[in-house]
């Protein structure tokens, strides 16, 4: 029998969530020894103190974050590859899934690329394990559509990946607009999946 949830619960549940996205964006926009406690309780209107009775300190912080949106991808991604569909539109929804998801996590994509280094070693192995089965994720779904061993496949995801997160690091890509932007990243990923040699 599961205790049921109360409104304290959720009001916990709602607070932590802001906790971690103002986090994310603080981390990228100064940086993580830019950013204090205090400054992420502030940006939720609670004391820095107050941010312990969520999460151990700041390096758990920056643990919460990057674990959550490793999760994130994983789930998401594995939904949408076992859909029952052509391997061609499998593909094509893997990639609209991880060029939203890039589009819509700018932040948190930021601080990865800049603050993975700064993780407690727990949740760096964390990181790693998720981002190793989101690879074998894309790599299992482009398999049947190139003509390639492993390892080029690997090359193949790593640097369609590299294509569409270097986009919340360009201020102009977001002048265009998300629609825009999510249409050329599309159609440049998928032509650099299955470009031939």
């Amino acid at each position: 029998m599961t205790t049921p949830v109360t409104s304290r619960d959720r009001a916990k549940a709602e607070r932590s969530d802001a906790i971690l996205r103002e986090a994310a964006r603080l981390f990228a926009e100064h940086g993580y020894n830019g950013v204090s406690l205090e400054d992420i309780g502030a940006a939720v209107g609670v004391s820095g103190p107050a941010v312990y009775r969520h999460f151990a300190g700041k390096q758990a912080l920056l643990g919460a974050v990057l674990v959550k949106v490793s999760e994130d991808l994983v789930e998401g991604g594995a939904r949408v590859a076992s859909d029952d569909r052509s391997a061609e539109e499998r593909m094509r929804a893997l990639i609209d899934f991880h060029v939203g998801f890039a589009l819509g996590h700018a932040d948190v994509i930021r601080v990865h690329d800049r603050e993975v280094a700064q993780l407690a070693s727990i949740d760096h192995a964390e990181v790693r394990r998720l981002q190793r089965a989101y690879i074998e994720l894309w790599i299992a779904t482009l398999a049947p559509l190139v003509d390639a061993d492993p390892d080029e496949l690997r090359l193949r995801v790593q640097a369609c990946f590299g294509l569409i997160n270097s986009t919340p690091h360009s201020t102009r890509a977001a002048s265009r607009g998300r629609s825009t932007t999510a249409r050329v990243l599309g159609a440049m990923a998928e032509s650099a999946l299955r470009a031939t040699t």
